[in-house]
């Protein structure tokens, strides 16, 4: 019997010590969700020296994964496999996760720095109240393009990119909502537009740009037009900012007739394992002289009004990225389409996509 009883006590000691070295692993890992944030975000959408100073400051272990688009990071969140803590999706997928309940709703007490975002950001219809979200960047969707490599052209339409001028010139986003989104707007259509013959009128005009396409691209689209391979492209205003610091010949227009005014928000999803320290890192971000640091990193422009006096003053009196209230007018705020009709979204995208090939 005693020799049993001794064969029990060591195998309880042999499970505590396994547990405990796989409890230590985890944490190390960042695995456990005591000291440990999960953040999801889009790629090199942060200055990492100021994810480093908050673990610094706070003893919090920050885990930073990225997504590409703002579907591919909605599944992962609905799958659960990893449970992030903090995700920064656009403003219709908030809309689109706060109907499915992914969100958790935010503590405004622990916020205090939202008081720096300026008031024309805030309450906004695809988060009333900010009930689950916080502004992050903003920016615009326009043309950059490089007049000395197209004879001093001047660009201020939608329209100027049909000009046969631009054959085999212009790299496009790979994005359903702002390629479509542009043939609407060239046509004079909200660029959330679903009646179905405004949409196919959409597609044939995009599929009659075929010969001005270059390539439909990803990131690699900013090297190739900082290097000048590309003399035109449809861009987000923080990409053009980001390659006209690098190649000042190129300009960044956002064409007369609209387009699309976006806005990248933090969230904190339904499976977060850490809420407080999520809360803890919002609230960091928001500080004046932090959102300042991470704006001229990030070079999008910040919802934050009170770091706009840490930062230099041509970034923020640049219209092209700060634009003025009647241009801002003309923009339009992407809406939840509902999946039925992204789907015919991606469709006619897809389509146009082999127009290319």
């Amino acid at each position: 019997m005693n020799k049993l009883i001794r064969s029990f006590v060591a195998i309880l000691i042999v499970s505590g010590l396994l547990l405990y070295l796989i409890s230590h692993l985890n944490s190390s890992q960042g695995l456990s969700s005591g000291n440990t944030l999960t953040i999801f975000n889009w790629g090199d959408y942060i200055d990492m020296e100021v994810v480093e100073r908050f673990e610094k400051e706070t003893g919090i272990k920050v885990i930073y994964e990225t997504f590409d688009s703002n579907e591919a990071m909605m599944t992962k969140i609905e799958q659960g496999g990893t449970t992030y803590d903090i995700a920064v999706p656009s403003e219709y997928m908030i809309d689109k996760m706060r109907q499915e309940n992914l969100l958790i709703p935010l503590d405004h007490s622990k916020l205090p720095n939202l008081k720096n975002i300026d008031e024309r950001f805030m309450d906004l219809p695809f988060d009333p109240g900010n009930e689950y979200s916080v502004p992050y960047f903003w920016g615009t969707v326009g043309i950059v393009y490089n007049p000395t490599m197209l004879d001093g052209l001047e660009i201020t339409s939608w329209d100027d990119l049909w000009d046969p001028a631009l054959k085999n010139e212009i790299l496009l986003i790979d994005g359903a909502r702002e390629v479509i989104g542009m043939g609407l707007n060239s046509l004079g259509y909200s660029l959330n537009d679903t009646n179905p013959d405004h949409l196919m009128e959409a597609k044939e005009k995009l599929i009659s740009l075929t010969p001005n396409v270059k390539a439909i691209v990803g990131d690699e689209g900013r090297m190739l037009l900082e290097n000048q391979e590309a003399s035109i492209g449809l861009v987000w205003s923080g990409v053009a900012s980001e390659i006209m610091w690098e190649n000042e010949d190129l300009e960044y227009v956002v064409p007369i007739e609209g387009s699309n005014l976006w806005f990248d928000n933090m969230v904190i999803p339904k499976t977060a394992k850490n809420v407080d320290a999520a809360h803890q890192f919002i609230n960091f971000i928001l500080d004046a002289q932090v959102a300042a640091q991470n704006t001229e990193y990030v070079s999008y422009s910040t919802p934050n009004k009170e770091a706009l006096q840490y930062m230099p003053e041509e970034m923020v009196n640049d219209e092209r990225f700060y634009p003025s209230p009647e241009l801002t007018e003309k923009l339009e705020v992407y809406e939840n389409l509902g999946k039925k009709n992204l789907a015919v979204y991606n469709q006619i995208f897809l389509e146009f996509k082999m127009e290319q090939n």
